[in-house]
């Protein structure tokens, strides 16, 4: 499930847009403040940021700096109309700029086209030498097909979806087993071996030391 961070003060606002992609089946979080949202960053993972310009705590363009680096897309939201404000955001990395009031169709049109720049929101995903579909839930290395249990295929299309990106093992348990992570690594990390062996990833994907794991692609 593809997950967004709504960062907006104006509640209203957040209101609607976690309204109106939850109705897309995006599941959705929201914060309302610059601090939180880097708080927030620091424990879980996202698929995209929606993130107001003018914040409590830290300014959109100020939390940029502390997201670049993370590589999750962002789109600014925001009710400033100056071009030289549009224009800082896009070369501060900002994938998109809306500007408030916008209409839902709108946004909702941008968000899917971020994620498919992103090859997020791809029926058919080909990395590694596999061919993954992720509407029927298969997944083919040389026409072949490999069974996958549930957890399996969702720990794959997880870092298929995030190549290069060293995901922490409480994200990946989070994201997975959608549930808190405890503490114990042991139920990610014996998916993650079994996962390796069946789609021929002894390589690709490797442990990060006191992380967790990335896929190197």
């Amino acid at each position: 499930m593809i997950r967004i961070l709504i960062v907006e003060d104006e509640c209203p606002i957040s209101e609607l847009i976690k309204m109106s992609l939850g109705g897309m089946g995006y599941r959705c979080t929201q914060v309302y403040d610059g601090i939180a949202a880097a708080d927030l960053l620091t424990e879980r993972q996202f698929d995209l940021i929606l993130l107001d310009v003018m914040l409590p705590g830290a300014s959109g363009f100020e939390l940029m700096d502390y997201i670049r680096p993370m590589g999750i897309p962002v789109i600014f939201l925001t009710a400033k109309a100056d071009v030289n404000d549009r224009v800082r955001g896009l070369h501060l990395g900002a994938d998109d700029y809306i500007i408030k009031p916008f209409e839902v169709i709108e946004l909702q049109a941008r968000v899917e086209t971020v994620l498919r720049r992103y090859h997020k929101l791809d029926r058919v995903i080909e990395i590694g030498g596999l061919t993954i579909d992720t509407y029927s839930r298969t997944v083919h290395r040389s026409g072949r097909e490999i069974p996958l249990t549930k957890k399996e295929f969702d720990l794959l299309l997880l870092f298929a979806r995030n190549p290069n990106i060293a995901l922490y093992r409480e994200t990946i348990y989070e994201r997975v087993w959608e549930s808190d992570y405890m503490g114990d690594s042991r139920t990610v990390d014996l998916h993650i071996q079994r996962l390796r062996k069946k789609v021929g990833w002894e390589r690709e994907l490797r442990a990060v030391y006191k992380v967790g794991y990335r896929l190197e692609v």
